[in-house]
């Protein structure tokens, strides 16, 4: 918890105040019990009717005193504790921002959102156990042994002996609970992952009628999940009867023992009836410890995940870089570059890449499905570091830029076409934020996109699902691409970016670039040999290396990979 007493921050008054008034809620709460043994002592031995009065209301008084400050204290703890939890989901969402994707592919998703949701949940509610009930617990257990003890300091040997036995079985029970409450964790991610992986392809599921598959899967990881929490909860089930045990013994042997020292004339009534008071105060404290016990071991797991991601190493840093630097063009070249997802020299993806590049020059990239022509590109916004070697762009190394630098001048149309919820507008001007309507226009029509924007009734206000599941594949693509020239970059690159569309659409969008980024770096990786057939250069990749660079007649006379691929697509045309 310590690292996360940070997140504090903003609502540290709100939390002392929750403290400060729990504290004096036990403080009256104790002081009750030793109004009673005098209303008993004196008032009811003596029939002094007067005093019995003045003491009843008083207590009253002090009844609703507590009552108002244990109210107060709740909601010192409840804004104090949502925003604990606010600041905690801000700084876990940050640092997903700040992750690499090298970073990213440590985590899956759903175990993200799970720590950001549910993980975060359990520990805002054991942070407000902390500032409430983790104070309120000991400190009335503590204040109401020292009351029964200035009562009967004989009888309060009692608790000499309950305590140590609570206390063991809490110890024997956290121990033994906290790895199955890890595993537990572990199946919820895995049920979450199924259930994202569900709703986002469910035209797939919906399609191929596999309704009953994914829902049997589910059924499964539902099962696994609660089959965890039962092994889980097996445990703390005994927290409760072992605490009401003890509880129920302790009241025995003070009746007993009390009732004893009552006849012997050792003790007066009314210290009996406060003791028995106390001692319903203490051991219910003892029972509130033991649930806070619980919780620890219950939000350990939870907490651990957490700080997990908070102390993830961000394994791209700019902060040697040089915030004066910028980027003067859209050179790039590769020094024999080498990279290794697995960071390992022995598992290399691209090995002994060399490659120059001028800036205006529009490349384009083929090659087998695995030749690492994805990996190449995402080298350059730096969005993974090289593993040897090094990536220039503007002449200076990309290691040597702020990575908001950097990326600011270089747009990417990834494999993988994003939208985000709201208008088509909205997601255009991801590109530029102060974009005017003519310039959105523009780069629409650019990557042809204008006229089914302007087919829709909202036109550019046409509201977008989640994902952009209203418009088609075609249609995502040249949003993206749309979105990507808003930029207006030094270097652009277009991961198979036209797939979805048709050859003269795909021939439209590329004469349109080539007339709106005369001055700008073109990288287009294709599978169609026609989408780069144009470009001023083709690189030709291999298991992870260049195996030729040229143009197209050159490639033609002199790479047998680039001409068996021609030929299988030029027959697929005829």
């Amino acid at each position: 918890m310590k690292k996360l007493f940070p997140f504090i921050k903003g609502y540290g008054v709100r939390s002392l105040l929750a403290s400060l008034t729990i504290i004096a809620e036990v403080i009256i709460e104790v002081y009750i019990p030793y109004l009673m043994a005098d209303i008993i002592n004196i008032g009811i031995e003596t029939g002094d009717i007067r005093f019995i009065l003045r003491r009843g209301l008083f207590m009253i008084f002090m009844a609703c005193l507590s009552l108002s400050m244990g109210a107060l204290s709740a909601r010192f703890a409840v804004t104090a504790s949502a925003g604990f939890a606010k600041n905690l989901r801000a700084a876990l969402f940050y640092k997903v921002q700040d992750f690499s994707f090298a970073n990213v592919d440590r985590f899956s998703t759903a175990s993200l959102i799970t720590r950001l949701t549910t993980d975060v949940t359990s520990v805002q509610m054991v942070f407000m156990m902390m500032i409430r009930t983790f104070i309120r617990s000991p400190l009335m257990l503590v204040s109401a042994t020292v009351m029964a003890v200035r009562l009967n300091a004989k009888l309060a040997v009692v608790f000499a002996f309950a305590i140590p036995v609570l206390a063991a079985f809490l110890v024997l029970i956290g121990t033994r609970a906290f790895p199955r409450f890890k595993e537990m964790l572990r199946k919820y991610d895995g049920m979450n992952g199924e259930v994202q992986e569900n709703l986002i392809a469910i035209r797939v599921v919906k399609a191929f009628v596999r309704e009953k598959y994914e829902t049997d899967r589910f059924i499964d990881s539902a099962e696994a999940v609660r089959d965890a929490q039962i092994k889980a909860e097996k445990l703390l089930v005994w927290n409760g009867p072992i605490a009401q045990y003890v509880l129920y013994l302790c009241m025995i042997a003070v009746c007993f023992i009390g009732g004893r020292l009552i006849i012997a004339g050792d003790m007066l009534t009314g210290d009996l009836m406060s003791f028995i008071s106390y001692v319903t105060q203490i051991l219910s404290s003892l029972m509130m410890v033991s649930m806070i016990f619980v919780s620890f071991i219950m939000t350990r797991a939870s907490i651990s995940r957490i700080v997990e991601v908070l102390d993830e190493k961000i394994d791209i840093s700019d902060e040697e870089a040089d915030a004066s630097l910028t980027v003067k063009d859209g050179s790039i070249e590769f020094r024999d570059v080498s990279f290794s997802y697995a960071k390992d020299g022995n598992n290399l993806t691209l090995q002994n890449v060399n490659l120059s590049i001028k800036s205006g020059e529009t490349i384009g990239i083929i090659g087998g499905t695995g030749s690492a022509k994805t990996t190449l590109v995402q080298l350059i916004p730096r969005l993974y570091d090289v593993y040897g070697g090094s990536v220039a762009v503007g002449g200076v190394d990309v290691r040597d830029y702020k990575i908001e630098t950097l990326r600011d001048s270089v747009s990417m149309v990834l494999q993988k076409n994003v939208l985000f919820s709201g208008t088509i507008r909205e997601n255009l001007r991801w590109g530029d934020p102060d974009a005017t309507d003519e310039e959105i226009k523009a780069a629409a029509k650019a990557a042809a996109a204008h006229d089914f924007i302007t087919s829709f009734p909202n036109g550019y206000e046409t509201e977008l699902g989640q994902g952009g599941v209203n418009v088609s594949g075609g249609q995502k693509q040249r949003l993206c691409i749309a979105r990507a020239l808003l930029k207006k970059p030094k270097i652009i690159i277009l991961d198979d970016s036209t797939s979805a569309v048709d050859t003269a659409t795909d021939a439209s969008i590329r004469k349109a670039l080539r007339e709106e980024l005369r001055d700008t770096t073109t990288l287009i990786i294709a599978q169609r040999i026609t989408s780069v057939m144009d470009a001023d250069r083709i690189i030709v990749m291999e298991d992870g290396t260049i195996s030729d660079v040229g143009t197209h007649e050159e490639l033609m006379q002199r790479s047998e990979i680039y001409r068996e691929v021609y030929e299988s697509q030029q027959k697929g045309v005829a």
